[in-house]
């Protein structure tokens, strides 16, 4: 049995006594081991999630439409946390929610792996790429949780990158509007950086768009210039988290290049409904020296549904 189908099936076998310990042992998983494998529940939607407008007309393109500011500010847009709340995103209210429970214990791991002792053995640990093995497995709503919890630390900055630029999806759920992104940015060396990222009503979040659509979209992620800008998010905003909602690694081989510029890669994996065989395929286009963590949508724990959570490392 691979490691892989270990770290799957014992998300399975968890018993409800040990669900009720998986905060706090959590906390303590030891990175290298599979058998280090967490389990936890919470709810959450298999398909990313597209949200209507809050308001019609004037009103809406105020609040939700990222604009410039006067005198050359820099873009931002209001993004309406009360529906995502209602959508089960992380909530940024004093509420104590399950679903901010359970990022919390999964955005603890990677926030170690950015800046705690095993930072020295990752390139880029603060670069954490979010993925799949084929579309449609929940990978743009985990990128968006992992940020907005990321976003409530009181001294961490995160920056989330829509890079999936064939179909983008960060700015169709979060109804953002801006007319340029990651691949305008890619195209034109007279775009700047500061203009595609956009500042939220959340303080320590910020997002860069997709872009418009172009005929080389996906080229345009394994290009000088994309690694350019990833070696700038690095070493220039090497304190600050940044999450990338990127295309599925199976029928998108720049996925894979985009992985080896991150020092972290989350799997998202639809319980019953991922197949063993294309999960293995899409591990195995991931740099060996990558940490590499498994978060199992949709898990099922007697009547709940939830979400596993899990790391092993490539051995090199």
């Amino acid at each position: 049995m691979s490691i892989i189908e270990k770290a799957i099936r014992k998300q399975s076998d968890v018993s409800d006594k040990q669900a009720d310990t998986t905060l706090e042992r959590a906390q303590q998983v030891a990175a290298p081991d599979i058998d280090a494998t967490l389990s936890h529940e919470v709810s959450a939607p298999r398909r990313e999630p597209a949200y209507r407008a809050i308001t019609e007309g004037s009103v809406a393109a105020e609040n939700q439409t990222a604009t410039e500011g006067v005198q050359g500010h820099k873009p931002s847009v209001t993004l309406d946390l009360k529906i995502l709340e209602q959508k089960n995103f992380v909530s940024l209210s004093s509420e104590r929610r399950l679903i901010n429970e359970e990022y919390r214990v999964i955005k603890r791991k990677l926030i170690s792996n950015a800046f705690g002792a095993l930072s020295s053995t990752l390139k880029h640990p603060n670069l954490i790429l979010v993925s799949s093995s084929r579309p449609g497995e929940g990978k743009t709503f985990s990128a968006i949780n992992l940020a907005l919890s990321i976003a409530l630390e009181q001294d961490k900055t995160v920056l989330l990158v829509d890079s999936d630029v064939l179909r983008p999806s960060v700015s169709k759920t979060l109804n953002i509007h801006h007319d340029i992104g990651l691949t305008d940015y890619l195209l034109s060396s007279e775009i700047k950086v500061s203009d595609i990222i956009l500042s939220t009503n959340v303080d320590r979040l910020k997002i860069i768009t997709a872009g418009r659509p172009h005929h080389l979209s996906t080229e345009l992620l394994a290009s000088e210039r994309m690694l350019m800008l990833v070696n700038e998010f690095a070493s220039r905003y090497s304190d600050r988290i940044v999450i990338f909602d990127a295309p599925p690694l199976l029928g998108v081989n720049e996925t894979a290049v985009m992985a080896s510029m991150c020092g972290q890669a989350v799997v998202v994996v639809e319980e019953n409904h991922s197949k063993l065989a294309e999960i293995e395929q899409a591990v195995a286009l991931l740099p060996k020296d990558i940490a590499i963590g498994f978060l199992i949508n949709k898990a099922h724990r007697n009547q709940g549904k939830g979400y596993g959570y899990g790391y092993y490392y490539g051995a090199g």
